[in-house]
């Protein structure tokens, strides 16, 4: 059973044009183009029952329910030389991040729980991904990208001929993603380009220097279309020759892959659970893919919370694109409907929660199908929420974590009110605070 992938290929959610799981370097559909993004590739896969093997490294845990794997396997490379390349991988990241991929806590904070107000049934379950590769969970979805990358090099099939003539991979960023994105590319000696804000903090820049990331900051041109500058130069890099290596879907399907993991972890424990179900599911949303990445791994085991995705006041595209779906024909399967849904957001994004304030939800079809799928939806947390989320986490957790980080929690906060005290709910902690 080990030698059977689970993953059968890929499909466009938005022109249903299926790409076949053993094409390399298939990181967007066939029909996107440089002016027309609209396109995002999601994997076709049956997961029943979802098992993990318990190895610690999430990566082997859920070794055959990853696209990779199923990829991996059409180049000729058997089970075991799989899971080396995994482990081989790892190490190389441990050398340079100090700590490699492993499953990450979740459980209970009886603290937060009794502070909301929650009875011994219910209570608040913490995902913590601030001690991660990278401190979030970025590196989760970049890592598949990255096994693809370097397990194509090793069977002879890359284009180049020696990694010294390796071409550059290129994220846009303006934080965790960036560091997470680095820290992946410092480990193989691969050169990056990282595109940021042109205010892009201090703190983020030295540890991107640190890293030997090539920076590049982007200020906004009046002769742009509206959205992300760090977008359209990245977008433009790609055009001539980098790699994309982000965490946006459209972008990278393989981003899509990885980032499955964090929620399989979470509904392993899930099943383990005795008493009520897991009934609900808060997760920030910047550009979409760890919405549904989290809700597409939790949902391959036997629960289906409500998915609620998180966003700010400051700048909430996603919100705005779920309602008017909805309303067009359903929020689910809407990708035909990409320009009538999704746009930039109109003024400039402001929060306290910089992390999240994508000008675009890129992958807002699947984030949009998790809270479709499960009876959730968006919520648009109010600044003052954002403000009293992240002091609340650090008042009464001990996990240091981000604004961004715990904007999750602002979600919660917001409906507190509609939760019943035996529920039992999920909040993500992913991003560290940084100095």
């Amino acid at each position: 059973m080990q030698d059977i992938p689970v993953v059968t290929g890929w499909r466009c959610s938005v022109c249903n044009t299926k790409v076949s799981i053993d094409e390399i370097f298939s990181w967007r559909c066939p029909n996107s183009t440089s002016s027309d993004r609209h396109h995002v590739l999601e994997l076709e896969n049956s997961i029943a029952p979802l098992r993990s093997n318990g190895d610690a490294n999430p990566y082997v845990a859920f070794q055959r329910y990853l696209a990779w794997d199923a990829f991996a396997a059409t180049l000729g490379l058997d089970f075991a030389a799989r899971t080396k390349i995994i482990r081989d991988l790892d190490q190389a990241v441990v050398k340079v991040a100090g700590v490699g991929f492993r499953t990450t806590p979740f459980a209970r904070n009886d603290a937060l729980s009794d502070a909301l107000g929650f009875n011994n049934l219910g209570g608040v379950w913490i995902k913590d991904e601030t001690n991660s590769v990278a401190g979030s969970q970025k590196a989760r979805h970049l890592f598949t990208e990255l096994l693809h990358l370097v397990t194509v090099e090793l069977v002879g099939r890359a284009p180049w001929k020696s990694p010294t003539q390796r071409p550059a991979l290129a994220i846009a960023s303006c934080g965790n993603a960036a560091i997470a994105a680095s820290t992946l590319a410092r480990a193989v000696n691969w050169p990056i380009r990282v595109f940021v804000p042109e205010h892009a903090d201090a703190a983020t820049l030295k540890i991107l220097d640190s890293l030997q990331a090539n920076v590049i900051r982007c200020p906004r041109v009046a002769t742009d279309q509206p959205g992300d500058p760090c977008v359209f130069r990245f977008r433009e890099a790609i055009e001539q020759g980098c790699i994309p290596f982000g965490v946006q879907g459209p972008e990278n399907a393989w981003c899509l892959d990885g980032g499955r993991t964090i929620g399989f972890e979470m509904a392993v424990v899930a099943e383990e659970l005795s008493g009520s179900l897991i009934s609900r599911m808060f997760v920030q949303a910047g550009g979409g893919a760890f919405v549904a990445c989290a809700a597409s791994g939790f949902f391959a085991g036997a629960t289906k919370p409500r998915v609620h995705a998180v966003q700010t006041q400051g700048c909430a595209p996603l919100a705005r694109a779920f309602e008017i779906a909805d309303r067009t024909g359903g929020a689910r399967n809407a990708g035909s409907r990409w320009s009538q849904c999704m746009w930039p957001w109109e003024t400039t994004p402001v929060s306290l929660a910089d992390g999240i304030l994508d000008d675009e939800t890129y992958d807002w079809v699947g984030a949009c199908n998790a809270m479709a799928d499960s009876g959730g939806y968006p919520i648009v947390a109010s600044e003052q929420l954002i403000h009293e989320s992240y002091a609340l986490a650090h008042r009464v957790t001990n996990i240091d974590v981000s604004p961004t980080g715990s904007s999750g929690l602002a979600g919660l906060l917001a409906i507190r009110h509609e939760i019943a005290d035996d529920e039992r709910v999920i909040v993500i902690f992913s991003g560290v605070r940084r100095q």
